[in-house]
């Protein structure tokens, strides 16, 4: 058994002073005295929380997970574990077909193969099905609507999908809905004009997410002199959607941050970083997607744009900075910003062996500083990555 002493540890809505202890990967009730073949870590006052998890990130370190290389899986999932991160969904931008399906047989072999990195339970595919008003930094080559003999080759190459983002609007999207959830899947709403009729359909269809929040997506608008309200304001009123931002203090200014927790809520909004290779990385030149068919972008000023600075196109955020941010920016207490990327991304994507530190759960486990600086990351109860 290993215990964990002396940290400051979130649990739920209270932080308490309380001894963490696990076995075999597994968190366990805490024994009332150690035994000589326990291993006892110290703390040192750090705050302890469960493990946070990124259900939406397309790479970082210097890789994208569209590369379809080992290395490309476990050096991202690496270097986001240094960050807190203990579960991440390889997320892959619109493509080929064939692209993305040698993307999915590397995925499986690598998840088996990850000794240092965040675990990565399934997959995220965001796209191609979207459409091109909003298709932001994803290659306009690629976007296209739902098509069943393609859709359903992907789904047949694996298990491990999560999630799959689309635009609802589009034609055969509520076929492509329930083809995604008989397969377990969370269709999710991302760069998208629908309006919020559509998407009153499209959550009976079963998307019951909502990509990257007023990231490439509709809002209120005018047509023929009349407003018609879009998917933004769709997140507000609809309450069994759940949203998603960026936290990263680029892509969402403060008053936006402060309006998302203060009207939908830590309990329906998770924190995704949707990094992309640029993470933990250098300013200057990158590629968004694979380096073989990606697109060129520029790493500056704490994001990465598309060339011509029109657009962002996806983060270099890790998972500390999404906490720190919107404490910071958005005057969230520690306790719900630590439940937006623990607790609550897990609920979403029906993640329910983590996301707290309930017994029974896996021994994903990170201790911080005041400033949310990682100090040690515990992957199923390995220490993955340790400053103490």
């Amino acid at each position: 058994m290993t215990i964990i002493k002396n940290a400051r540890v979130i649990r739920g809505n209270v932080i308490v002073n309380e001894d963490i202890a696990y076995e075999n990967g597994i968190l366990c009730a805490a024994p009332a005295s150690v035994s000589p073949e326990d291993t006892v870590i110290d703390a040192k006052g750090l705050y302890l929380s469960p493990g946070f998890i990124d259900i939406h990130t397309h790479g970082g370190g210097g890789h994208d997970f569209l590369d379809a290389t080992t290395e490309a899986f476990l050096g991202a999932a690496e270097l986001h574990a240094k960050y807190g991160t203990t579960t991440l969904l390889p997320t892959a931008t619109s493509g080929a077909c064939d692209e993305t399906i040698s993307m999915i047989h590397t995925f499986e072999y690598a998840r088996e193969h990850n000794p240092k990195g965040a675990d990565m339970p399934g997959l995220h595919l965001e796209g191609p099905y979207f459409s091109l008003e909003q298709c932001g930094a994803q290659d306009p080559r690629f976007v296209r609507p739902p098509q069943k003999e393609e859709y359903e080759a992907i789904l047949a190459a694996s298990d491990k999908i999560l999630r799959w983002s689309s635009a609802p609007e589009l034609e055969g999207s509520a076929e492509f809905a329930a083809a995604c959830r008989a397969h377990g899947i969370l269709p999710s709403i991302g760069h998208s004009n629908a309006e919020y009729d559509d998407v009153l359909k499209a959550f009976d269809a079963g998307y019951t997410h909502i990509t990257h929040l007023y990231s490439c997506m509709s809002t209120v608008h005018r047509r023929n002199a009349y407003r018609y309200a879009g998917i933004v304001e769709s997140a507000y009123l609809i309450d069994g959607i759940t949203s998603e931002i960026i936290a990263d203090g680029v892509h969402l200014p403060a008053p936006l941050l402060k309006m998302v927790y203060r009207f939908i809520g830590p309990d329906r909004t998770a924190l995704v970083t949707d990094s992309m290779r640029g993470a933990g990385m250098p300013d200057g030149d990158s590629i968004i997607g694979s380096k073989t068919n990606g697109m060129h972008v520029i790493l500056e000023d704490g994001v990465a744009k598309l060339p011509d600075r029109t657009a962002f196109a996806g983060s270099v955020a890790t998972t500390d900075r999404l906490v720190r941010t919107v404490m910071k920016l958005a005057d969230v207490p520690l306790t719900d910003a630590v439940k937006m990327a623990t607790a609550t991304p897990a609920r979403i994507v029906g993640l329910t062996d983590r996301g707290t530190l309930d017994i029974g759960k896996r021994a994903d486990l990170i201790l911080f500083d005041e400033d949310i600086h990682v100090a040690m990351t515990i992957v199923g109860g390995n220490i993955v990555s340790s400053a103490l």
